[in-house]
């Protein structure tokens, strides 16, 4: 038959990963929640004229934004952990890559 596209190995750096996506993940909700708020609060101000857009349209889009932001920078920063905490374990990679072919 066929192999595994890939090796797949322990992901050494699996701890960073989730605590980064777990703050991210937090102040995006916080961010949402303050356009939320505001929406409730004060749907006036979301028709406040900002340029040719009113602030709804802007938050909104920066909301996009800042998504795509933060995916960005948790891609960079966890692409960066990974090949750091797998260049410090080196032994252990070339042991489980032993044991798969044996």
């Amino acid at each position: 038959m066929h192999e595994p596209s890939s090796q797949w190995t322990k992901d050494h750096a699996s701890s960073i990963k989730r605590v980064l996506g777990l703050w991210f993940v937090t102040l995006y909700a916080m961010v949402y929640a303050g356009f939320i708020v505001i929406n409730v609060v004060s749907p006036g101000f979301m028709a406040v004229d900002v340029g040719s857009f009113n602030v709804a349209i802007v938050y909104g889009f920066l909301l996009i934004i800042f998504a795509i932001f933060l995916a960005a920078v948790y891609n960079h920063v966890c692409t960066h952990a990974e090949e750091v905490m797998t260049n410090l374990h080196p032994g252990e990679e070339a042991e489980k890559m032993e044991e798969g072919h044996s």
